[in-house]
């Protein structure tokens, strides 16, 4: 089963792979790094989590849902030729008789509404998870580095100099990796004077 996005592995500070999951099972089984003793290190590149790789099997099985029935239900239902899910909304009265008087009626509006925060919010999203996924990353592989504490803070302020500065001197592998995974989160805030 092929799994989405990337994972990087270290062994130690050294980054040995980057790739889908498929990709860095098959070069860490073939290079033999994939020992048990817990050398090698695996980051998922989109939340920054350490994940375990399950080196019998191709990638390791996605998460299934908690929702059980409920969720087959909701599969069921709906438009499944559109990938429309129907799910309950609770509103107030005076927002139905708003929807209800909208062309299109209330699911056509809500979509266009949830599509326009979509594109606002779609900036800030991406940097928030960013950081998240660089701040992750950095308390598990450079916890004990210098400058940790005040390069996270750096990094949730968007002070990208700063940032830049204080990982100066962190190993190579995973400072490069910290701030390619941080890098979006810069992107969209301006860059503020620190104190």
């Amino acid at each position: 089963m092929q799994h989405g996005g990337t994972v990087t592995a270290f062994k130690g500070e050294r980054r040995v792979a980057t790739g889908s999951w498929d990709e860095v099972v098959r070069l860490l089984r073939d290079a033999g790094t994939q020992g048990a003793d817990g050398a090698v290190l695996v980051f998922d590149d989109e939340t920054g989590a350490q994940v375990d790789l399950d080196f019998r099997a191709a990638a390791p099985e996605p998460p299934t849902s908690a929702g059980g029935e409920e969720d087959v239900a909701a599969r069921r239902a709906g438009r499944p030729k559109l990938g429309v899910v129907p799910r309950e909304v609770t509103l107030l009265p005076r927002h139905w008789e708003w929807l209800a008087n909208q062309p299109g009626g209330a699911s056509v509006t809500l979509r266009k509404l949830v599509e326009a925060a979509r594109k606002v919010d779609g900036e800030e999203t991406a940097g928030r998870r960013a950081r998240e996924a660089a701040d992750r990353f950095m308390g598990a592989m450079l916890g004990n580095a210098p400058h940790y504490e005040d390069a996270s803070r750096a990094l949730y302020r968007g002070e990208r100099s700063r940032f830049t500065e204080l990982t100066e001197d962190w190993p190579a592998d995973p400072r490069d990796h910290a701030r390619r995974l941080a890098a979006p989160a810069f992107s969209d805030r301006a860059e503020t004077e620190r104190p």
